[in-house]
């Protein structure tokens, strides 16, 4: 883990963890149906919804990290940030 850190607009911080809330609940529903021996297709249509949940709350983020981190180091001529831009992109398209 990075020891960098970024300060976050509260209305956003606060947006993104209540996304975090509802994947969360989904993750737990998900438990709860396999627990009581759901239907597999159910499960499996669950499970897309918690993956495209997080894909979108992922987005946001590198949006916000592109939009602050990114363009903050490109202007103090900080040129790794790009590289550590482009190694997350390819993690995120995996």
């Amino acid at each position: 883990m990075s020891e960098k850190h970024t300060e976050r607009n509260p209305e956003l911080k606060k947006s993104m963890i209540h996304r975090l809330n509802r994947i969360e609940g989904q993750v737990r529903g998900v438990k709860n149906m396999l627990e009581n021996d759901a239907y597999c297709i159910d499960i499996i249509n669950q499970t897309a919804a918690i993956r495209s949940a997080l894909n979108s709350f992922a987005s946001l983020l590198l949006d916000n990290h592109i939009q602050s981190c990114v363009s903050r180091g490109i202007g103090s001529g900080d040129a790794e940030v790009l590289d550590e831009l482009s190694e997350t992109i390819k993690k995120m398209i995996k």
